[in-house]
């Protein structure tokens, strides 16, 4: 028998992929009833279009040609968010999503990344950063204890012990993180850092808001895992005005073309103020179930630079 084969075998057979698995199937329904209560619309999520997120760091370029097009398969719907909340019918929506993001080999041992994964991804007409953050730490705060009430013998089978974190969640500007811990200062701050906690102000993709007032200060925000579990969030407030999204696209050495249905909606003036985010479903479930490698949470995973059996 294949190797992988034999390894998928033995995950499925193991007692502690279901729980993780069950834990999983508590948090995406508290997930659900949570934005339910809160007023938000779910979206079916786009899984290949010529417009994607062009992230802020490099992977393999996954495409595909279909019937004269050349189609992206999509790593985020950051773009699609924007265009959706533009409805006034619209102000709030969230996606389960599947992301392909075909991450580079070096990735392999990190633990946390996968170059198919699950997504929630969440925009919100008209938000500050401030009312964000908020709803996230309500959120979380929520699937946890849900988690903690419903997957007791679970959390006990896999030797997790949960607590509910106090919010608001501490608050780093990158700026002085950096200074204090480094370049490395996000992983120092999971390690030592007791609680879920915010991380502000990175220089990221082109729609990312930056402070008219202050240059090169940008309006965003990732949340990160305490225990070294990293990042589980990244989002930010939204730019939308034509002039400043093409200034930012020709600073990043990027194309305005690769973007064209979006900024002619900017350039129209149909977008609007919003801000959002997206987390990743099977990270957090690492979190919840304190299993330290994501491969071990998802039966089928896809590790960067490892080779696929299914």
């Amino acid at each position: 028998m294949d190797e992988g084969v034999a390894r998928v075998r033995d995950a499925l057979q193991s007692g502690r992929l279901a729980a993780a698995l069950r834990v999983q199937s508590t948090a995406l329904r508290a997930v659900g009833e949570f934005m339910h209560e809160e007023g938000f619309v779910q979206l079916m999520p786009v899984v290949v279009s010529p417009l994607t997120d062009p992230l802020c760091h490099s992977v393999y370029e996954a495409k595909v040609s279909y019937a004269g097009q050349e189609l992206e398969l999509t790593k985020s719907m950051i773009m699609h968010k924007q265009i959706a909340v533009s409805s006034p019918h619209l102000p709030k929506i969230y996606i389960v999503s599947p992301n392909v993001r075909l991450e580079k080999e070096h990735l392999r041992e990190s633990g946390r990344h996968l170059i198919e994964f699950s997504q929630v991804d969440i925009e919100v007409r008209g938000a500050g950063k401030g009312e964000f953050m908020g709803l996230m730490e309500r959120l979380l705060r929520s699937v946890i204890a849900e988690v903690k009430r419903e997957r007791e013998a679970d959390l006990g089978l896999l030797g997790r012990r949960l607590e509910v974190p106090e919010a608001p969640f501490p608050r780093f500007e990158s700026s002085e993180a950096r200074k204090r811990h480094g370049e490395g200062f996000e992983a120092v701050l999971s390690e030592t850092v007791p609680t879920p906690f915010w991380v502000m102000d990175h220089k990221r993709e082109f729609y990312d808001r930056e402070d008219p007032e202050r240059k090169g200060y940008y309006h965003n925000y990732d949340l990160f895992y305490p225990e070294g579990f990293g990042e589980a969030l990244s989002g930010g407030e939204r730019d939308w005005e034509y002039e400043v999204l093409k200034r930012k696209i020709a600073e990043r050495g990027q194309r305005e073309e690769s973007f064209a249905p979006y900024m002619e909606m900017a350039r129209k003036g149909w977008l609007v103020p919003s801000a959002g985010g997206g987390f990743g479903v099977e990270r957090l479930v690492r979190y919840l179930t304190g299993i330290k490698r994501i491969g071990d949470v998802t039966p089928f995973a896809k590790i960067p630079g490892e080779r696929f059996t299914l």
